[in-house]
């Protein structure tokens, strides 16, 4: 189940047309100018929050220490992506394997998105940030399905940045679900196309990431948007997420700006090398 609506197209989004249109077929169109830096940023950028457990292991605090820190910590970053002009942003709060960890440590979990949510929807409204909740949600209590329902609505409208919490959410099951949607509807074969799985996603309607961020230290993707991160740039960071901060996002967009996307295209410069070979 997903909690969200068709998302309102962000603002920045149709002023970055005209270039995209004149863009090479080689380059990614989506890219955006931050305002921060002058430099080109994603439009769409994912996060695996991990390292909370080991954060505060090293600080000799209990787990739900580190949980309730790295929730705190959501803020700063979503201010900070929302400032250079990043119009997506999807945060891997929680999987569908989590839910084979340790009964309380889940219970603690989903506690951590009530305190986020009452903490900082008025927030997330004031600063033009649109709210959605991607996953298993039916699986959440009723009372805390409400009060996503009520967070999403209030946001609704709002067109600065989307922002994608992922709660009960697996990648596989992601797919699986799109595909069963499509023969539910009975969709003919023929007709099931990669658009159509897209849309049928948990983020139908948006953009695939341009950008995937993991922080502490692993380098693997965990199941989490596996079809929409097929052409994603992957960035690994030993920041801890209750420690990733501005200065880690402007290293992570920085090292992005640098890098050539082909999508298995080749760019200008590639063609006119070969030209003169």
């Amino acid at each position: 189940m997903k909690f969200r609506q068709t998302p309102e197209r962000p603002a920045a989004e149709a002023a970055n047309e005209a270039r995209a249109v004149t863009a090479s077929p080689a380059e990614h169109l989506g890219d955006l100018i931050s305002p921060i830096s002058g430099g080109r940023v994603p439009r769409h950028v994912a996060v695996i929050m991990d390292g909370n457990g080991r954060w505060a292991t090293q600080r000799g605090l209990p787990r739900a220490a580190g949980h309730r820190a790295g929730t705190e910590n959501i803020r700063r970053v979503i201010e900070r992506f929302a400032d250079h002009g990043v119009q997506y942003l999807t945060l891997y709060a929680f999987s569908t394997e989590n839910w084979n960890r340790p009964q309380h440590e889940v219970r603690m979990l989903i506690r951590l998105l009530r305190f986020f949510l009452r903490r900082e929807v008025d927030n997330l409204h004031k600063n033009g940030i649109q709210l959605h909740l991607l996953g298993h949600v039916e699986t959440l209590p009723e009372w805390l399905q409400r009060q996503i329902q009520d967070a999403i609505a209030l946001t609704s409208g709002n067109d600065r940045m989307v922002l994608n919490i992922c709660f009960s959410y697996g990648g596989r099951d992601d797919i699986l679900l799109a595909v069963q949607k499509l023969v539910r509807e009975e969709v003919p074969a023929t007709e099931i196309t990669e658009e159509a799985i897209s849309n049928a996603l948990y983020t139908g309607g948006m953009p695939d990431p341009d950008l995937l961020i993991r922080t502490a230290g692993d380098q693997r993707i965990s199941n989490f948007l596996l079809w929409q991160a097929a052409y994603a740039e992957l960035y690994f960071t030993d920041t801890y997420w209750p420690d990733f901060g501005r200065e880690d996002i402007d290293m992570a967009l920085s090292d992005y700006a640098r890098r050539k996307r082909k999508f298995g295209g080749l760019l200008p410069e590639d063609i006119e090398a070969l030209r003169g070979s």
